[in-house]
Formats: structure tokens, C-alpha cells, sequence
């Protein structure tokens, strides 16, 4: 089958953490990621963000042919109460990470590490930061360590399970489920006429 445009948005996931890499600040253009899939969701009613352009998907898809154990993902991992209940702890954090970027604002000193898995905080002191504000330097410390300890949870559950188990239960595939059901309910199959995948792709075996 012919390759079409989309299918190479995977190098868009790995030149956002080269850049990053080369200068923290760029951690902002992560912010696409998380816009993006709301505004398809909520203007379109389905979830063609993460089953056909999420860049992440796709590296992990690809990562996973030479490293995934191809494995179903546990119930658990699949089931409601698991992922409703990781959005939520997943937003608890991003809102005490917009917490230290509002601190920061008032006045509190800028913290150069980037935090790893909400626990591990790796020094970042290399990173030319002196060009803006201090608090959009702590939102790009914050931020990107958001996304890093998203794809590190999406690497692991890649290699147990299948490569993309990451989309059973990435907060922003069940906050753009959650849209397309309240948008579509009425609709057939919960879905406006598209295949039912548009809207529970959450709910599928993270292939």
C-alpha cells in the first residue's frame, strides 16, 4: 500500500525531543500535541488524531516491530476505571506543574531540571533559557518532562505488550473518547457514522 503524507508524522516525534534536547525552550511546540487532538475531536466528532496522526503512535508502531514482546495488554490496562483514572492523576500533575511555572512568575527562582516519572529530576543546565521570561523557561522544564515521562511509559508498555498499548490508555485518547462519545452519542454505533475505531480506539488491544 502507497505511503501517504501522514504516515511520516513519526519523524515529527523525534525531531520535537532533538530539538528539545538542543534547547529546552522548544518544549513548547509540544503544546500541538495536546491541542491538536481536542480540536479534531471536538470540530470532527472522532478520534482521526490518534488512530491516523499521532506521530508517537507511529514511532512506537515502528519501535515495535524489532522490540515488542506482542503481547495483549492486561484488562486493567483496557479497562474505564484505569484510564479515567489515570487522566485524572495524569492532570493533578500537570496542574502542580503549571503550579511551579505561576511560582516562578511570582518571583520564585527557575529550576533547570527536567522531572522524570513525577519522581526522578534530571539536571538540565546546559540549556540557554536567558532569552525569555523565567516562567516560560519553568513551563519548558515542566513540559517537556510531561512528554518524556509519557513516552517512557509509552517505550515499556511497548515493549511488554503490544507496540502501541501506550494508546490504551494515553490521557489524551481517552479526553478525545470522551469528547466523541458526548459529541456522536446519538449517533449510530456512538460514532457519526464513522467505523465504531473512531471512537473506542481506547478501548481496543493497543496494536
Amino acid at each position: 500500500m502507497k505511503k501517504k503524507w501522514y504516515d511520516y508524522l513519526w519523524i515529527g516525534e523525534l525531531l520535537y525531543w532533538a530539538l528539545g534536547l538542543c534547547n529546552i525552550l522548544f518544549a513548547w511546540l509540544g503544546m500541538l500535541f495536546f491541542t491538536i487532538p481536542l480540536l479534531v475531536a471536538l470540530i470532527g466528532g472522532n478520534k482521526a488524531y490518534c488512530n491516523r496522526y499521532c506521530g508517537r503512535g507511529q514511532l512506537l508502531g515502528l519501535l515495535g516491530k524489532k522490540l515488542s514482546r506482542n503481547a495483549p495488554p492486561p484488562k486493567f490496562l483496557r479497562s474505564r476505571w484505569f484510564r479515567y483514572g489515570f487522566l485524572a492523576f495524569f492532570m493533578v500533575m500537570f496542574g502542580l506543574m503549571l503550579r511551579g511555572t505561576y511560582m516562578v512568575f511570582a518571583g520564585a527562582p527557575l529550576r533547570q531540571a527536567v522531572t522524570l516519572l513525577w519522581v526522578f529530576k534530571l539536571p538540565w543546565h546546559w540549556a540557554k533559557v536567558d532569552i525569555v521570561a523565567p516562567w516560560m523557561a519553568q513551563f519548558a522544564f515542566g513540559f517537556y518532562g510531561v512528554m518524556m515521562t509519557s513516552t517512557v511509559l509509552g517505550l515499556l508498555t511497548m515493549v511488554l505488550f503490544r507496540p502501541r498499548s501506550w494508546c490504551v490508555y494515553c490521557p489524551m485518547g481517552t479526553m478525545t473518547q470522551g469528547i466523541c462519545m458526548l459529541k456522536q452519542k446519538k449517533e449510530d454505533g456512538g460514532c457519526g457514522g464513522e467505523s465504531r475505531e473512531n471512537c473506542g480506539a481506547a478501548e481496543d488491544s493497543g496494536q
